[in-house]
C-alpha cells in the first residue's frame, strides 16, 4: 500500500513537472497567458478605479435617503 501511495506521488509530480515544462518551452501558449493576465489586471485596476470615483457620490446619496428616513419616522 505504501509503495503505491509513493508511486502515485512521483507520477503527480513527474506530471506536473513535465506539463510546466511544455508549457514553458511553449512560446504560443506564453503569450495568449501574457495576454489573458494583462487583460484581468487591466479588468480589475478599472474597477478600483470607478469604485474610487464613486464612492463619495454613493456615501452623498446614502446619507442622504438615511436623513430622509429619520425625518419620516
Amino acid at each position: 500500500m505504501i509503495q503505491k501511495i509513493s508511486n502515485f506521488t512521483v507520477a503527480v509530480y513527474l506530471a506536473i513537472t513535465g506539463a510546466l515544462s511544455t508549457l514553458k518551452n511553449d512560446e504560443r501558449g506564453l503569450s495568449g497567458v501574457v495576454v489573458a493576465i494583462l487583460l484581468i489586471l487591466v479588468a480589475v485596476l478599472a474597477i478600483v478605479l470607478i469604485w474610487g470615483f464613486l464612492s463619495g457620490w454613493l456615501n452623498e446619496l446614502w446619507e442622504g435617503i438615511t436623513g430622509q428616513a429619520e425625518i419620516i419616522a
